[in-house]
């Protein structure tokens, strides 16, 4: 498979090569800009919108994907059983760049993003999702009763205040060479994490950091039929011969569940993130494939019965629940009372 612009990226700022280093003067000017901007929103000079119910950012520093989405799944789910009308908001990263919009069930994914149609399918939750998030905020608190807003990702969008900030880290993979854009993968500097309220490694944690981190892990020992809706253990795929696709942010993360699963008789194929299929890529004469959840909504339209893809759910420390949601509770009396003032 033709390497992609992406993927190439990715050899360089995870891999140390030497061309991260050349392009370190524009990653010095980026840097900059990224300060500068940070601090007209600090200052006012740049106008930051609150919107009237408690906003917590699920966002990372970095380029790729790391995790954001099952824990946001996981959060939502946490808020819904514990009494709160939970509303969810996204840019819709993969779709067109449209005015805020409600997701359906049955949104084009084109339109929407995968993301937001995989958040759908596992809260059944009210979603909206715009390129400007404060305009996508406000869309869902008009379509639907909310007292608080989750956000997937959003944490470098400034014009959105937020209440509660979370950074999700990839545990294997961290900060690659530690620069900023175009050098490296990362988005704003790593100090970043020293001012977001919870730091949760998708992985194994580090001890030595400067933060607290708390630790997700990722379980999903099934598959499920995207024809039919069977469900299977992971474990009956063992001994056949399989094919495995990704189209996620970090692909090899898959491919390693698999593994570890005992699936090793498997040719992996991957893809840039949020990848468009189409049906003569995932079809591979008739040997079982895999893929994950978030790909297989793109799939679901043209897929056979060949086709399984396997759900994650993200378990967190009891600790780190408690704390969201005591820091939640404080964050909502400090708006009611500002606002009976």
């Amino acid at each position: 498979m033709k390497k992609t612009v992406s993927r190439w990226l990715l050899d360089i700022w995870y891999g140390d090569h030497f061309i991260g280093a050349a392009l370190t003067p524009i990653a010095m000017f980026f840097l900059d800009f990224v300060k500068f901007r940070r601090w007209l929103y600090k200052v006012g000079l740049k106008k930051s919108t609150a919107l009237p119910v408690p906003v917590v950012i699920v966002g990372n520093i970095t380029v790729g994907g790391t995790g954001k989405t099952p824990l946001c799944v996981y959060l939502a789910n946490l808020l819904k059983a514990h009494g709160y009308r939970v509303g969810i908001i996204s840019r819709g990263y993969g779709g067109k760049k449209v005015a805020a919009k409600m997701v359906l069930s049955n949104s084009d994914v084109a339109e929407v993003g995968d993301e937001a149609l995989l958040i759908l399918q596992q809260t059944n939750c009210p979603m909206a999702v715009g390129a400007n998030r404060v305009e996508a905020g406000l869309f869902l608190l008009k379509h639907a009763p909310c007292d608080v807003i989750l956000a997937d990702d959003g944490l470098q969008h400034y014009a959105l205040k937020r209440d509660i900030e979370i950074a999700v880290v990839d545990g294997e993979r961290r900060f690659g060479n530690s620069a900023c854009l175009p050098a490296g993968p990362l988005r704003e500097p790593i100090e970043r994490l020293n001012s977001v309220d919870f730091v949760v490694v998708n992985g194994k944690p580090l001890n030595d950091t400067a933060w607290h981190e708390w630790q997700m892990q990722l379980h999903g020992d099934n598959a499920i039929n995207l024809k039919t809706g069977e469900s299977k253990s992971l474990a009956e795929f063992k001994f056949l011969d399989c094919h495995a696709i990704a189209g996620i942010g970090n692909p090899q993360r898959f491919f390693s569940q698999l593994e570890k699963a005992g699936i090793l008789q498997c040719v992996n194929h991957s893809f840039p993130d949020h990848h468009v299929f189409s049906e003569k890529e995932i079809i591979f004469k008739n040997h079982p494939v895999l893929m994950t959840e978030k790909d297989a909504v793109k799939c679901k339209s043209f897929a056979t019965q060949n086709h399984w893809f396997v759900p994650v759910t993200a378990q967190l420390p009891t600790e780190f629940t408690e704390k969201f949601l005591t820091l939640l509770t404080q964050k909502q009396q400090n708006s009611n009372h500002k606002q009976n003032i």
